[in-house]
Parts: C-alpha cells; structure tokens; sequence
C-alpha cells in the first residue's frame, strides 16, 4: 500500500527579492521531503509565489508596470531559488494561476452558501507590511511592532467579513484532540490563548475602485478578494481541488511549515476557514522563528537584508543548507554571521567531512578496494532514526547525528592507523570504513544533496581519490 507524504511551505509576497528567512523555510521543507521519498513516500512538496494585494499594487504602481507583469518579473528571482538552494518540490503555485482563482472562487461561494460570508461597514486599522488588521493591543506608539517604519493606515469602507466569531469552540475542540497540531508547545499555547480571548470577524474584500488588485468575487464585481483569504488556499488549490478530488484526497490533510508572524493565521484563520467549507483541518503546523543579522533583526530600511544567493556564490549550496539546518534553533530565533558561517565550514566541512572522504578514498584506491553496499535493513534504520527526529522538526539533532558518526569514523582511521597494518588487515579496515561512508552519504541525502550524490556515485565504481569537497576558506 502507497503511503502519501504533503509538505508545504508558506508562499512569500514577492514584493521584495528573496531572503535567507524563506531559504530556510524552505530549506527544511526540501529535507523532509527528500528523507520521506527516500523511506518510500508518494511525497507532494508544495510552496509557490502570493501575488495580490496592496503591497504587489503599490509597488507595480511606482513601477508603472501592470501589476500582473511586475508580478512576472519578481517572480523569476523565486524561481531561481530552485537550482541555487538545490530544491525538490513538486509545484510552484503562484496565486494569479487560473486553477488558483477558480479554487479560490469556488471556496468563498461554498463559505458564503454556509452562511460564512456577509457584508457590512467597517473601519479599522490597517498595517500594509502584514496585510493585516491591527487592535490598539497589537500596536506600539500607533505603529505595527513587525513594521515599525509603515504608518498604520485607517481604513473605512464596505467589504465582505468571513464568520471567524462563528469558530472558536470549534477551533478549541480541534485543539485539545490534537495536541502536537502546533509545534512548538509554546506557540501552540500562544495560538489558543488568541482563540479563548474570542474571535473578531474579519474583512476578507476590498472595494475594486481603491485597490483592484486581488481575485474577482463571484456574483460581485464591485469588490475583489482580501490577499490572505485568497492565499491561504492555495494549500488545497495546488492539489488540484476542487476538480480533481482523487488527487486531493491523497494527500490533504498536510504539513506545513511558517514563520512566527503566521501563526494565527494558519493555525486559526485558515482552519476556521477549512471547517466553513467542511473540509479537513491541517495535519500539522511547524512555527518556525526569525534569522537575524549579527543579532540585529533584517529590514530592508536597515539595508541587513542577507541575499542567499550571494551566500552560495561564497560558500556553495551545501554550506549554506548545513548552516541553516545546524546552526538555527529548530523553533526559535537564531542568527546568521559569515564569522560563524566560515567557522562551520571549516571545521564541520572542509575538516571534518572533507578530509574524511579525501583520505579515505584515497587509502581505498591504493589497494584497489571495492565498495560493499550496506544491506538495506541497515540503510533504512538509520533513516528511520533521522524520521523520529525530522518528524518533531529536530534538525539540529539530525545533522548533530550523522556528524556523530563522521567523528566516529575519522576516530577509528586514527586509531587504527591502517597505513601501518598488514595488506589484508588494512583492506578489511578500508572495505568496512567505505560501507559506513557509504551509509554516511546516504543519511547525508536529505540535507546535503549535492555533496552526499557525488560521494556516492564516486564510491559505486572504481574509486578514485575525491578531492578535498569543501576547500577551506581564509
């Protein structure tokens, strides 16, 4: 029987190029998806581009490009995201694609047909950098504490609300019957305290005239959707929801993966919304933290952007995945220096793996040695060891247990000295120190694809001496 396995990241507002924050998102979404294909998952691995609202229109506007053009263009930079961080997901959505809107639109008459949706007169305090509305609780001398250079601005007019007040004993419900939904804990008690305070309905339109911007709402050109009821779908509309309901039922529910600042909308607004069309809730929801730089939080104003292109033009795409995936605390803030990034690659890197590989297989091919595979019962522990901890989205403690057995394994060559032992006593040494670099490479897989492929292929055939992989870096 096919075991089916869907992750999906956020999808980023792509008014701004990318930023090492959605790298590691994305990053570890990449690694669990790779470690489930590898234990034989049917694996669907989602993220894609949010292209509506007012940030996409103001931008596009001092552009002067239609708003859908400049969205082509900014969309290329995420693209190449695929081949700089070495990714495997099976789709890109964008929030313009025609299956996205039709979802979309299907998904709000079924709300309102529930009796989810209403018009009325609102005003309300609005901050453009969250697409949100802000309470006088939410904010700090008037301003929104995730974008204290944006003004809030007031917004006074007629739109559609979605009953969110109609979904808090639900929601509550759901929660107690699912205690790890939200990792971690903390967040997750975070997110329930919101929801025992009461919910507020909230506007999920915007009058055409002002902002055109955004999906058409069925039966009401006056008015077009609210950018985050629109992308919130996309979770469902990449599987091919409504229409293909085959493929949809294979693989939702999901896991998804999102920054702090998401967390009540993917763990409440998008769940109170799944339950108005009565489909099933998430699976589960990983909340990661922020990368800062030097321990300074990124601003675009501050101009600490961190580009990981540049990064991986430095270091290489399999330095910047071990750093993202070792180094940042799994839920946490954590923060990224090109200090620390050296130090780790080398020793980690260049010292530890490098060197390992390098003299091994430069032992092996003095005495002509030839690799003997692991069995794959062996091969499939150990991956299962690394799911137990993927699974509770512990990548530090995956990375720190394949490296464990790379100090092992360099251990062993110390001690043993096999350049000073008999021919046969050395060639039993060296064909078992292959089979457990070979297990190495393959727990390698999910996190340093690149690197873990080459030792592999390099070891499959006649082996020759791998040059140092990761050259050290003054």
């Amino acid at each position: 029987m096919k075991k089916y396995f869907y992750i999906t990241t956020t999808l980023p507002y792509i008014n701004a190029d990318p930023h090492i924050g959605f790298s590691m998102e994305i990053i570890r979404a990449d690694a669990i998806a790779r470690l489930k294909r590898l234990l034989g998952y049917q694996v669907f691995f989602n993220t894609g581009s949010d292209e509506h609202g007012q940030k996409i229109y103001q931008k596009a506007k001092e552009k002067n490009l239609d708003p859908k053009n400049y969205c082509d263009q900014q969309v290329e930079k995420f693209h190449l995201l695929k081949e700089v961080l070495n990714l495997s997901y099976d789709r890109f959505i964008r929030s313009t694609n025609e299956n996205h809107i039709k979802a979309a639109q299907e998904f709000w008459r079924l709300s309102k047909k529930n009796g989810d949706i209403y018009k009325a007169k609102y005003q309300v305090k609005y901050c453009i950098g969250c697409e949100l509305e802000k309470t006088e609780s939410e904010l700090v001398n008037n301003r929104c504490p995730i974008h204290p250079n944006q003004e809030i601005e007031i917004i006074e007019e007629e739109n559609y609300f979605f009953r969110f007040s109609r979904y808090q004993k639900s929601l509550l419900d759901f929660y107690e019957k699912n205690p790890n939904f939200i990792k971690p804990l903390f967040r997750f008690e975070e997110l329930k305290n919101f929801v025992k305070k009461g919910l507020k309905d909230f506007s999920i339109s915007r009058v055409k005239e002002k902002m055109p911007w955004g999906i058409p709402i069925p039966g009401d050109d006056s008015q077009v959707m609210y950018v985050w009821f629109d992308a919130l779908i996309n979770y469902i509309s990449t599987l091919g929801w409504p229409e293909n309901r085959e493929n949809f039922e294979k693989f939702w529910p999901g896991t998804q993966i999102a920054g702090k600042d998401n967390l009540r909308q993917q763990g409440a607004m998008w769940q109170a919304m799944l339950i108005s069309v009565n489909l099933p809730l998430s699976k589960q929801i990983f909340i990661e933290g922020f990368i800062t730089n030097n321990g300074q939080k990124m601003s675009k104003s501050l101009g600490n952007v961190i580009n990981p292109v540049l990064i991986v033009k430095k270091y290489g795409t399999d330095a910047l995945r071990f750093y993202l995936l070792k180094e940042i605390p799994n839920f946490n803030d954590g923060n990224f220096s090109d200090k620390r990034m050296k130090e780790l690659y080398n020793s980690d890197l260049a010292n530890q793996l490098g060197n390992l590989v390098s003299r091994l297989t430069n032992l092996a091919s003095q005495d002509n040695i030839k690799l003997t595979k692991p069995n794959e019962k062996i091969i499939k522990k150990n991956l299962i060891n690394l799911e137990k901890m993927i699974d509770k989205f512990q990548f530090n403690e995956a990375v720190n247990f394949i490296w464990e057995k790379i100090k092992q394994l360099n251990k062993k060559i110390d001690i043993f000295s096999p350049w000073k032992k008999s021919k046969e006593k050395r060639k039993r040494f060296l064909k078992q120190s292959l089979t457990d670099l070979y297990l190495i490479s393959i727990n390698l897989k999910p996190f340093l694809p690149q690197t873990a492929e080459r030792i592999i292929n390099e070891l499959s055939y006649n082996i020759n001496k791998i040059p140092q992989l990761f050259p050290k870096i003054k």
